[in-house]
């Protein structure tokens, strides 16, 4: 395998069947012909969506600044490996969504999400030493949608609300809170589709 493989402390026991009835199938957005990462919804809460996804791989970056900055600066690097900056010289098409998760104070992972049923033995190796691809096993993700501009203090305020929600649910988070975005900068805030999202245990 050319990919890292993902390490949690609670592996998932099963994984989803893309056959399965409730599976989201990856789909393109309205305004865009950008795949989004399907996933299939297990039980929706007042507050956030139990989610369980497939396996998948993840290409990302590590950079410091604070959250948008971070955004910013992870951004570029991910692009030019799908646009070609890769050992094999291979484009990738984008999807959705940008995800981030803060992994210390001034410390972020950015990621794309490669497109459904690529093959970890045959993800390109990337060029630029500072991005990685990892292998993610098929789990469950607690997820909170939510709208608005992006701003430091939204993602944290929908962050804190997911995980007080999933802790009232009874549900066991397993590593951090990270964040979700499925539009580009450009497009209103009102019509901006974000999310706050954590693994949680199988039960």
């Amino acid at each position: 395998m050319r990919c890292k493989e993902y390490i949690a402390s609670h592996a998932p026991r099963d994984y989803v069947s893309r056959d399965r009835p409730n599976l989201h199938p990856a789909r393109r957005t309205v305004h865009s012909m950008t795949e989004q990462q399907p996933y299939a919804i297990d039980r929706s809460f007042d507050d956030f969506e139990l989610r369980r996804y497939p396996e998948h791989i993840l290409v990302q970056v590590t950079v410091d600044g604070d959250f948008l900055r971070a955004g910013n600066l992870g951004f570029r690097p991910l692009i030019g490996y799908i646009s070609g900056r890769n050992a094999d010289a291979t484009r990738i098409p984008m999807t959705a969504p940008v995800t981030q998760e803060p992994i210390g104070e001034h410390t972020h992972t950015v990621s794309f999400v490669l497109p459904e049923g690529t093959d970890p033995s045959s993800v390109p190796v990337p060029i630029d030493a500072a991005v990685t691809t990892i292998a993610v096993p098929a789990g469950r993700v607690a997820a909170r949608r939510f709208g608005g501009g992006w701003t430091d203090a939204r993602f944290e305020h929908n962050g804190e609300l997911l995980r007080v929600a999933v802790e009232r649910a009874g549900l066991q988070m397993i590593g951090n809170l990270y964040f979700a975005r499925f539009d580009p900068p450009w497009k209103p805030g009102f019509l901006k589709h974000n999310e706050a999202l954590v693994r949680v245990e199988d039960q």
